[in-house]
């Protein structure tokens, strides 16, 4: 028997789970499709999905494995969550942005945030930004801070040329 990840997480979509787990494995490297599984008669008064549609999809992103539940209309996705891309440069923060942004919702950008066309909320950040913040509050800090709350996607060369005090 394969191994399992002990937790992850498992995203609802209405109907198109499988549509949205293709989309993101062909953004992530290291990613890939997994088992899907379908839903048969049983139930069919309480999920109301037609025998042999997909219940669920699973799927690694970057070796990170999720589920996608075709769950249907009930539950949307919020901002209460949202998936972290921690990225090593700017050519990386372009290239997640550009591909998870597009088709999704254009007012929900801002400092580092994207909802794509599915719904769900991700935040593109540069490691280097963790860097500036790990040693708490300082006017460096500060700085970095107050220019990102002025951005949608993030500029690592401008995030660092606040941080370092420079005009």
């Amino acid at each position: 028997m394969a191994d399992v990840q002990k937790i992850s997480p498992c995203l609802w979509f209405d109907g198109n789970g499988e549509e949205a787990a293709r989309f993101y494995v062909s953004i992530f490297k290291n990613s890939r499709m997994g088992a899907i599984t379908r839903f048969g008669k049983e139930g069919f008064e309480i999920h109301g999905r037609p025998a042999g549609s997909v219940m669920t999809v699973n799927f690694v992103l970057d070796g990170q494995e999720f589920t996608g539940l075709n769950g249907g209309p009930l539950f949307k996705f919020n901002e209460a969550i949202s998936l972290v891309v921690n990225c090593d440069s700017q050519a990386e923060i372009d290239h997640y942005w550009e591909k998870l942004g597009a088709g999704g919702d254009p007012q929900a950008r801002q400092c580092g945030w994207l909802k794509d066309k599915y719904g769900l909320s991700w935040q593109i950040v540069p490691k280097a930004l963790q860097e500036m913040y790990k040693a708490g509050v300082s006017a460096k800090s500060e700085r970095a801070m107050k220019a990102m709350l002025q951005m949608k996607k993030l500029d690592i060369a401008a995030l660092q040329k606040a941080y370092d005090g420079a005009a």
